[in-house]
């Protein structure tokens, strides 16, 4: 990876930590092809730790723990993500809806529909979708996602506009925000606002407080200098609220007040 910029990484992480101030780490995704060396210090849930990790749960391992995970179609036993992902090849059933009629979806023409509308990678493009906290990342990510609240993925939105301006536009199913958050934005080159899914609720322990927002590696130059730009410009997190002017006390306090004023002249 001659392309590994680990001070350009840092500056980003720092940059999100100061100004976004999320709860949990920014992370730095990569797309590993065939062949591709798995980087330093990666870990591989099946060959590591005897365990299978969804992609959801590997993202919330690497945002709370701060371990850098790799996970292929060894360790998936989540079949949609294994598709979306290109690791498995769909079948008919899939196709049709079969995961989705009863659950998502009220028949089959809709469950295909469903199905079809999921953001996926061509089977065999990848071997693993590799996670890591930014600060840690041994490799260039293809994708920067954060998690945090609507405020924290507002500050990243205006940062991302600063130098472009004008909307980010997202799709969403509510359903595999995983390949929202890594395919989307890998496949349309542009910053994305996402909503967890069940999924990631349930196994990645995201908060029905959190959103995600994702960009792609190539703008985190144009991220960083919004980030920059909006802070001067007034565009804070926390978000100041209007707290000056003179405030109205309890009547009982005001009466005291006067007491208390009283007495002072009285003694001056």
């Amino acid at each position: 990876m001659s392309d590994y910029d680990g001070a350009k990484i840092n500056q980003l992480d720092s940059a999100i930590s100061r100004f976004v101030r999320p709860d949990t780490f920014p992370l730095g995704i990569r797309m590993l092809e065939p062949g591709e060396q798995m980087p330093e210090g990666v870990k591989v849930p099946s060959q590591n730790y005897g365990e299978q990790w969804i992609v959801c749960q590997s993202m919330g391992v690497a945002r709370r723990y701060g371990w850098a995970v790799a996970v292929g179609k060894d360790d998936l036993i989540c079949p949609l993500s294994a598709i979306a992902f290109g690791f498995r090849k769909p079948n008919d059933a899939y196709l049709r809806g079969f995961a989705a009629v009863g659950m998502y979806c009220e028949n089959e023409e809709a469950g295909t529909r469903l199905e079809a509308s999921t953001w996926k990678f061509e089977p065999g493009r990848y071997t693993h979708v590799c996670i890591a906290p930014l600060s840690r990342a041994t490799f260039t990510p293809h994708v920067v996602a954060v998690y945090g609240n609507s405020a924290q993925v507002m500050r990243l939105v205006n940062a991302a506009l600063f130098k472009r301006g004008g909307r980010i536009e997202s799709t969403t199913g509510g359903r595999l925000d995983c390949a929202e958050i890594v395919i989307q934005t890998m496949s349309s080159g542009e910053p994305k606002v996402i909503l967890p899914c069940n999924g990631d609720r349930v196994f990645g322990m995201t908060q029905d407080t959190e959103m995600v927002f994702a960009f792609p590696w190539s703008r985190s130059d144009e991220i960083l200098i919004g980030l920059e730009g909006t802070q001067k410009g007034g565009v804070r997190y926390p978000v100041p609220v209007a707290m000056r002017g003179t405030v109205t006390m309890p009547k009982h306090y005001q009466e005291l007040l006067k007491m208390l004023e009283a007495q002072e002249k009285g003694t001056a």
